[in-house]
């Protein structure tokens, strides 16, 4: 490897060409980037005292033997996104210029000779930069002043339109911009083919915080180490397809959320945002290792495929079939991403026709239900994503729907699927119009075995009773003495919220009114607004009566599991040595004990964790439980002696206070044990507690 220092303008002249290989990402720098990069060019050229600008570097790899009569294209494994945003506001600033020459060797044609063209060779030899698929086209157009292709590149069109406009607005003086441009300065590191190593340099270099997508790296790892021939049969069958089928934006932005999503699947873990490359490396090592078959990285990258053929059709409205289309469209507005493990799972089983269509439309719908009955009933969220990640494997896939209506009528505690009664009871109180599923939960509440559907977005949400709080004297007179009171506490909710297209000319009248007016509840074809032409006066009765009706008809929207008709096995709960019934706190603490009140303070702060935090008292000691124990307490006479119900690797522990008890028989579950002596050390341990607890229950990006 050779690094030296060089004006970037000196190393596009003397370069002949450089081609980004099929395995680099295409060229993705936003607005923002450019502009910075721009502001940057133009403070340096109307600075005298800043002599150069350093922009990064760009790495290339040379073939080791120079032949004058066969030179190859440099293939750039970094810096593809500076060189190519150069050459854009190049070829700009070369068409405002057209033969004037404001600043030494800048002019149309100089600019052309120089930096973007070879002036004396044919084809695609003339060009210095070769991009990648549709990037290489558009910017070919460009560079020709041609127009730009059917399937053009978005961003490369966007940034050069903005290069063109701030060019004009610098009025009639470029020559701050040619003298920055002089000024930009790289490293220029050259790579020899077979003897350094690509992917490790490129890996390092991202680590420095060169911002590439995980998608990026991956793409690079399965590609860059494979002979030329075999990168094109693995990027055209099946990578290329991928970037195809998400579209440029969508590439950018969701094949990351895909991969972490695919790689849960596969391995039964979801890994963090910034380490998905890392686990896919970690899971197909072996696979994609130099040393093994070919054949073995193509099923790798199939699979690969076929999953990311799923997702578009579930995330990207690319299903085909009408039925399945719509519901995938819900679960995208209940925005329940950590569900697409589970998602992806059945949607294969359906694909390989091991689930019916009937059966896999119903599980969906289970899945909507699910999320939000929980989110009405303000279940925490946060164990959803240990529940989505595990719940395909928990199946029996010889009773495929049966069995995955058992799991969920078992879920536990926290984990529940509520009740028709709970849901209901909660939907009637529930302040929904500042839930964020507001227009989701009135859009399916009307469209609810509607052939005809309602577009929601043509209208707007409409408070019967108005949520002014000047509220009319009618409507204070038609509530009565309690007005305030009912205003306050039902205005937002389901029994007050309907849709129309009529708001403006709702604005706070009297009920009555909203009723009778041209366009009024009376002529409304909203199903929602049904029976509100035949109520003679709007008060807390009807909105309650409205919100009860509503309610029932919700439960039939999102529907809770049945019961399969196979005789089921009760549940059995674990034999446990005796129950808070039967066991008091003070069986472990008597009132002189010296550890009660440490204890009653520690209790008080563990059941606040979250609301679906449990005790249990047994005889040899307490536990604090979730779905399962996360941490229990034995009583000593000078401390409080905490089992976390955790691997002690798991554990992040700065002051060490914690014991690894690995293959120690203990009374509490899990490999940590902490003593709580003093009230002082509470904080501190709670903070150890609740990683028990997290570890637990998971994490979930789903808000209520």
């Amino acid at each position: 490897m050779k690094a030296s220092e060089t004006s970037l303008l000196e190393f596009l002249r003397k370069a002949k060409q450089f081609e980004i290989p099929i395995y680099q990402r295409t060229y993705s720098w936003s607005e923002e980037q450019c502009r910075t990069l721009w502001s940057d060019i133009l403070r340096i050229g109307r600075s005298a005292d800043v002599g150069a600008h350093f922009i990064g570097s760009v790495v290339y790899i040379k073939d080791d033997i120079y032949h004058v009569t066969s030179q190859s294209p440099l293939l750039v494994i970094d810096g593809q996104q500076r060189l190519t945003t150069v050459m854009l506001i190049l070829e700009a600033l070369a068409r405002y210029l057209g033969t004037s020459e404001p600043f030494e060797d800048f002019s149309a044609d100089t600019i052309r000779g120089y930096y973007l063209r070879n002036s004396l060779a044919k084809g695609t030899r003339s060009f210095k930069l070769l991009l990648t698929q549709t990037d290489r086209e558009s910017l070919l157009a460009l560079m020709q002043q041609k127009p730009m292709p059917r399937d053009k590149s978005v961003r490369i069109e966007r940034n050069f339109g903005l290069f063109q406009k701030l060019i004009h607005e610098i009025k009639d003086d470029p020559a701050p911009l040619c003298r920055g441009l002089e000024k930009l300065m790289i490293v220029d590191i050259a790579l020899t083919r077979g003897q350094d190593n690509p992917q490790l340099i490129f890996e390092s270099m991202n680590s420095t915080g060169l911002e590439l997508t995980q998608a990026d790296l991956i793409r690079n790892y399965v590609l860059m180490g494979r002979e030329p021939s075999q990168q094109k049969e693995l990027y055209e069958q099946y990578w290329r397809p991928m970037e195809l089928a998400f579209g440029q934006e969508a590439y950018s932005a969701q094949f990351d959320n895909f991969m972490r999503h695919y790689l849960t699947v596969k391995t039964g873990k979801t890994p963090k945002f910034d380490a998905i490359y890392d686990a896919f490396k970690k899971h197909n090592a072996e696979s994609i290792s130099a040393d093994k078959g070919f054949e073995k990285l193509i099923d790798v990258v199939a699979d690969i495929h076929t999953f990311s053929d799923y997702f578009c059709k579930m995330n990207l409205d690319q299903e085909q079939d009408d039925q399945l289309q719509s519901v995938f469209r819900d679960l995208r507005e209940l925005w329940v991403d950590v569900s697409y493990p589970f998602l992806l799972e059945i949607y294969h089983d359906y694909a390989t026709e091991v689930l019916s269509h009937k059966d896999l439309m119903l599980a969906l719908r289970l899945v909507e239900a699910y999320v939000f009955r929980r989110l009405v009933c303000e279940i925490p969220t946060n164990s959803l994503n240990s529940t989505f990640r595990t719940l395909g494997r928990s199946l029996d896939k010889n009773r495929y729907l049966a069995s995955l209506q058992e799991t969920f009528l078992d879920m536990p505690s926290y984990r529940r699927f509520p009740s028709d009664d709970e849901f209901k009871r909660a939907l009637v109180k529930r302040n929904l119009y500042n839930s964020s599923r507001c227009n989701y939960c009135l859009r399916r509440l009307e469209n609810y075995h509607r052939k005809e559907r309602v577009p929601i977005q043509e209208y707007t949400i409409e408070h019967i009773l108005p949520q002014n709080k000047n509220l009319s004297e009618p409507w204070r007179t038609t509530l009565g003495p309690e007005w305030k009171r009912i205003q306050e506490t039902l205005v937002h909710t389901l029994g007050n919220l309907t849709l129309t297209g009529y708001n403006s000319e709702y604005s706070d009248r009297p009920f009555i009114e909203k009723r009778d007016i041209e366009g009024g509840f009376r002529e409304s074809p909203i199903k929602l607004n049904g029976n509100l032409g035949t109520i003679s006066e709007w008060n807390e009765d009807t909105i309650l009566e409205r919100a009860k009706q509503l309610a029932d008809l919700a439960v039939k929207v999102w529907i809770y599991p049945e019961s399969p008709d196979e005789v089921r096995e009760p549940r059995t709960e674990a034999i446990t040595q005796g129950s808070e019934s039967e066991i008091g706190i003070s069986y472990h603490f008597e009132e002189e004990h010296s550890m009660r009140s440490l204890f009653e303070e520690f209790r008080r702060e563990v059941l606040a964790l979250d609301p679906c935090v449990s005790e249990s008292i047994f005889k040899t000691y307490i536990a604090f439980k979730a779905e399962t124990n996360f941490v229990d307490v034995v009583s000593q006479k000078k401390c409080l002696l905490l089992a976390l119900n955790l691997r002690f690797h798991e554990l992040d522990d700065p002051r060490h206070v914690a014991r690894d008890t690995t293959g120690v028989a203990t009374w509490g579950n899990g490999d940590v044990e902490v003593r709580l002596t003093r009230h002082e050390e509470l904080p501190y341990v709670l903070g150890l507690v609740r990683q028990s607890l997290e570890r637990q229950m998971g994490e979930s990006k789903i808000d209520s």
